[in-house]
């Protein structure tokens, strides 16, 4: 069995170890949506920023892309296109065409790279990014509503006991992970078919909701006896993490809403405002206002990124 670490940082032994670069192949799966074509081409702008930095392990990219169909990105982002679940099998929640994605791409893509990233659209790269997995050991980020211990119930549906305690299950997502290539091969399949079995249960479906994927391939990587080294520094999450410090992926998820006195308003529209969600149809505009004095550096130097992105890539507001 691959066993768990929980790491801040990589330890000296794991440095002293890692010699020479390992890269990876960063991989995020996609839609054809306006909402989704904008976060790619950020996130793979500052994939090519970061690329040939000192300390990257950055290997090639591949966005994934689940309709089935080519689309105005394909010159732009190395792409390969795969086909979506059968019609209706998804029950509208798109997330669960995510492993299916990545079955089809490892069976027919030629990928130099031992390792895989697995990324998001809403992933900005903030700074190098290593290889964060040693040997067998993948790498995961730890989420805090990741919690298979509180769901023992649940997960035991899909994880027996004859396989272990549930603490096996990591408390995470397929995304960050960095992993091995042919163990992702292995899991994948599984994560797929673990996904579709827990859609299929009312109280599952119920209970996980829109993680339910993350905890489909947490059970599935469980079943293969694999666990991953826990990297808290793999990402940070704005607006609750207030600091960029030394983690390498800004992941914006969250809505941040602020008054002008910088005071955070969660739940609530602020004066000030950044959501990725505001921009369902289409991209946000070139050039969005800083947020005001007294809103954390994470959020400002989320806002900066996306700027900085828009301000260079050429036809952003056509495409």
């Amino acid at each position: 069995m691959i066993t768990r670490k929980n790491m801040g940082r990589a330890s000296p032994l794991l440095m002293e170890l890692k010699n020479s670069k390992t890269p990876y192949h960063v991989a995020l799966t996609a839609t054809d949506a306006p909402y989704s074509k904008w976060q790619c081409r950020i996130m793979y702008y500052w994939y090519k920023k970061k690329k040939d930095l000192p300390g990257s392990e950055m290997g090639g990219f591949t966005r994934i892309l689940h309709s089935g169909n080519p689309d105005e990105l394909m010159d732009e982002i190395p792409t390969m296109v795969v086909d979506p679940l059968p019609a209706g099998l998804d029950r509208g929640y798109i997330v669960l065409n995510r492993p299916w994605a990545f079955v089809q791409w490892l069976e027919k893509a030629k990928i130099d790279e031992e390792y895989i990233l697995m990324a998001e659209p809403d992933h900005i790269f903030v700074r190098p990014l290593p290889n964060l997995s040693h040997g067998g050991m993948p790498a995961g980020y730890p989420f805090f509503y990741i919690k298979p211990e509180q769901n023992e119930k649940i997960i035991r549906k899909f994880y027996p006991e004859e396989n272990g305690p549930v603490t096996n299950v990591d408390p995470i997502g397929n995304s960050p992970v960095i992993i091995r290539k042919d163990l992702l091969e292995k899991i994948g399949p599984t994560w797929m078919n673990v996904s579709l079995k827990m859609k299929d249960d009312p109280e599952t479906d119920k209970k996980f909701g829109w993680v339910l994927e993350m905890y489909a391939y947490a059970v599935a990587s469980a079943l293969h006896g694999v666990q991953h080294i826990l990297r808290n520094d793999f990402m940070l999450q704005p607006p609750w993490d207030l600091e960029v410090g030394e983690r390498f992926i800004i992941h914006y998820t969250y809505g941040c809403d602020y008054n002008l006195k910088g005071e955070l308003t969660y739940g609530k529209f602020g004066e000030w405002r950044f959501d990725k969600r505001s921009y369902l149809r289409g991209p946000p505009p070139r050039n969005l206002s800083l947020p005001p004095p007294g809103v954390p550096e994470s959020v400002a130097t989320l806002v900066k990124m996306v700027n900085e992105a828009t301000a260079n890539i050429p036809n952003w507001e056509t495409q």
